[in-house]
C-alpha cells in the first residue's frame, strides 16, 4: 500500500533541473514533482479508505505550499532534493483539511478543486478516515526523511514546526474561530487573527520548513516566517475576493461564504475595499522578503505575486 522506506521519494528528489524557461514552466515541473512523489508514497490499491485518500490528495491543484517549501530550500542551497518530504507533508496536511473542512457538520461544501468533495463521493465516514490517514501519514513521510542529508535535528524541527501549524494553536483552533464566527459580525482585526491561524500557519510553516531542509540560522526562520503570516493574509483576503467573482472556474462554489453566513473581508469592507488589504499584506510581505538574502535566486516574490494575482 505504502512504501517502506523513503526511498521512493528519494529518487524523484534528486530531479532538479527546472528546464521550463517561463513561470508558467516552472510551477508546471514542480507541480508534476511533487504529484509524482506524492502517489509513489500513496500506490494505487483496492482499499476504498487508499482510494480516498488518493482521490483528493492527487485532484489537480496549485500546490502552492510544498512549492513554497522546494522553493526556498533551493534559494539557499541550489537544490530542493533536501525539501522534499517536507513539501510532501505540508500538502497532505493541506488536503486532509480540505476534506475535512468540506464535511457537513463543517463548511457543508459539495466542489473542491473543480469535483466533487470527497465525502460526495466516498461518504462521510470514509471522508474522515481519509482526512486523517493524511494527516498521520504526514508525520511518517518526515520520519522516514533519513537520507545522509537530512540530519535528526531537521526532522524533529519539521515535526515540531508542521504540529504547531496544523494543531490546536494553529489551524485547527482557525477553523474553530471561523465556524464561530459564522452568522455574525466580525472586526477586521478578529479576521486577521483567525486567517492566521486557520491559513497562514501553514503557508509560513511551507517556507520555514524549506530553511530548515536548507540548514538556515533561526534569525532567518524569523524572517521567513514574518513574509509568510503576511503573505497568508494577502492570500486568504484574496480567496474572499474570488469567492464572490471568480466563476466557476476556481474549483469550488461562488458565494459559499456568503450562503454560509462567514464574515469575510469583502463582507466587511466591500470588494475593493478588501483588494486594497490583500495590496497591504502584500508588500508587507514583499518587505519581509526584501531583507533575507539567498544565495542561489529564489522566485518566492514571483510566487507571492502569483497568490494575490491568481484568477483561481
Amino acid at each position: 500500500m505504502m512504501p517502506k522506506s523513503t526511498e521512493a521519494f528519494d529518487e524523484a528528489a534528486s530531479r532538479q533541473a527546472l528546464s521550463g524557461a517561463t513561470f508558467s514552466d516552472y510551477l508546471h515541473e514542480q507541480r508534476l514533482k511533487i504529484d509524482e512523489a506524492l502517489s509513489r508514497w500513496f500506490a494505487a490499491g483496492d482499499e476504498k479508505v487508499l482510494q480516498a485518500v488518493r482521490y483528493s490528495l492527487l485532484l489537480p491543484s496549485k500546490r502552492l505550499r510544498p512549492i513554497f517549501c522546494l522553493e526556498t530550500c533551493r534559494g539557499f542551497l541550489g537544490s530542493d532534493a533536501r525539501a522534499l518530504p517536507a513539501a510532501m507533508a505540508l500538502e497532505m496536511v493541506h488536503t486532509y483539511s480540505l476534506v475535512h473542512d468540506d464535511l457537513p457538520a463543517m463548511d457543508n461544501d459539495d466542489l473542491r478543486r473543480g469535483k466533487p468533495t470527497n465525502h460526495k463521493v466516498f461518504g462521510d465516514a470514509h471522508a474522515i478516515l481519509a482526512g486523517d490517514a493524511l494527516l498521520t501519514s504526514a508525520f511518517e513521510v518526515l520520519g522516514k526523511a533519513g537520507s545522509s542529508e537530512t540530519s535528526a535535528k531537521a526532522r524533529i524541527d519539521w515535526v515540531v514546526e508542521l504540529s504547531e501549524a496544523a494543531g490546536i494553536a494553529g489551524m485547527v483552533l482557525g477553523q474553530a474561530l471561523d465556524m464561530e464566527a459564522s452568522g455574525r459580525t466580525a472586526a477586521v482585526e478578529e479576521l486577521e487573527s483567525l486567517h492566521r491561524k486557520k491559513t497562514g500557519a501553514l503557508l509560513a510553516a511551507s517556507v520555514v520548513m524549506g530553511g530548515i531542509a536548507a540548514g538556515v540560522d533561526q534569525s532567518i526562520l524569523n524572517g521567513l516566517r514574518a513574509f509568510a503570516l503576511d503573505m497568508g493574509l494577502a492570500f486568504q483576503i484574496q480567496d474572499d475576493v474570488l469567492d464572490v467573482i471568480g466563476g466557476e472556474e476556481i474549483g469550488k462554489p461562488t458565494r459559499s461564504d456568503e450562503r454560509n453566513v462567514k464574515a469575510t473581508y469583502v463582507s466587511l469592507l466591500g470588494l475593493e475595499g478588501a483588494k486594497a488589504q490583500a495590496k497591504k499584506w502584500s508588500d508587507n510581505a514583499m518587505r519581509h522578503l526584501s531583507g533575507i538574502s539567498f544565495p542561489y535566486g529564489n522566485r518566492l516574490e514571483e510566487l507571492t505575486r502569483f497568490v494575490i494575482e491568481r484568477r483561481v
